[in-house]
């Protein structure tokens, strides 16, 4: 298990500074602002655990930032690891809460589906997590450190790399978008951060359309939207947010979201027995995403204790995808992983805590 610096009151974690506000810091003490790309690089591109490592930094700097942070790094509490080698890694947080974290083994690399919230206030009736109900924001930090622990497990395991990335978890991305989007910028600085492409890079949101424009603003990763319903009768029920943010309002934010060449929207809609799963629910999707560039990812819904919803046929479930491709929409039926441990999408819950 990871020993996590203690937090002192006078110390704060140095990744939830921007670098800008590192540059200030280091002026501040009349040093030179190179001098935060040199700690940023050690921090992110090279995961140094303490400022002991960073051996190009001067003396004096290293004894700086010693005196006024901490790197953190998550406790790995437990992992769980299913038969399709999709690793589940519950992490611990220093207030003794705990996120969730899923590392997805690829035909040639690795997908980590990461956590933005502790619980989660959207409250969609399929999901797990919503039950929970919403604790707290992640920190920049903490944001950060999933995607440093699923990389440091999969340099250990000596084979594929970590080269995708999903804010797909627990919690809604844009209800907390500082953090987030600046986790992000880290996530995706390819000279002193993780060096991770933009376009490896999806954030999943269940619709909160007022964010799109700072989102487009702010960053160039890819956008994906928990749709799951063509009409707001059906889509009321499966997902509060809708009674504030309906579907058209939604579509038309979608349809306005500045997008490169080539790129599409990903429009994910959980399949669910006698609810959303008929050829005319079908039609109506068609016809609800015909002003998007748009693609759709099909996920048959994964059964968990306590949910009154059933995973459709296969019949049903082809038949919905014939129509869409009938249509001339790019759509993909995705069987989650990691059913076994809880690991699918809709599963997680972390709600255990640390009791170590």
């Amino acid at each position: 298990m990871t020993i996590q610096p203690q937090k002192t009151a006078s110390k704060q974690d140095i990744q939830n500074l921007d670098r800008q506000e590192l540059v200030d810091f280091f002026e501040s003490f009349a040093m030179r602002s190179f001098r935060a790309d040199q700690a940023l690089r050690w921090i992110y591109s090279r995961r140094a655990k303490s400022f002991d490592e960073m051996t190009d930094l001067a003396k004096d700097a290293r004894s700086l930032l010693t005196r006024h942070f901490y790197i953190s790094r998550p406790a790995v509490q437990e992992r769980q690891t299913a038969q399709d080698g999709t690793c589940k890694f519950l992490l611990s947080l220093q207030d003794g809460n705990s996120v969730e974290s899923v590392l997805i083994p690829e035909k040639d690399h690795y997908t980590l589906c990461i956590s933005t919230q502790v619980g989660c206030a959207m409250g969609c009736k399929f999901c797990m997590t919503g039950k929970t109900g919403l604790t707290r924001n992640l920190s920049r930090s903490e944001i950060i450190g999933q995607v440093i622990a699923a990389m440091d497990e999969a340099d250990a395991g000596g084979g594929m790399r970590l080269s995708n990335i999903v804010l797909m978890g627990m919690g809604e991305p844009l209800a907390n978008y500082e953090n987030v989007t600046g986790a992000i910028n880290v996530i995706t600085n390819s000279d002193w951060g993780l060096k991770f492409s933009t376009r490896r890079v999806t954030l999943s949101t269940a619709g909160l359309a007022d964010r799109f424009n700072d989102l487009a603003r702010d960053s160039r990763i890819r956008l994906a939207v928990s749709l799951n319903a063509a009409d707001n009768d059906t889509r009321d029920r499966l997902m509060p947010i809708n009674r504030t943010i309906p579907v058209e309002r939604l579509i038309d934010a979608c349809a306005r979201y500045p997008l490169p060449p080539r790129d599409k929207i990903t429009f994910e809609y959980i399949l669910i027995k006698g609810v959303n799963d008929s050829e005319k629910q079908a039609y109506k999707l068609a016809k609800l995403l015909r002003p998007v560039r748009a693609k759709i990812n099909l996920i048959p819904f994964n059964p968990h204790p306590g949910s009154r919803f059933e995973r459709p046929g296969m019949d049903a479930i082809e038949a919905f995808q014939s129509v869409l491709t009938k249509k001339n929409y790019t759509a993909i039926i995705r069987w989650s992983k990691g059913t076994d441990i809880s690991a699918a999408c809709g599963q997680l819950k972390g709600g255990k805590k640390n009791t170590d």
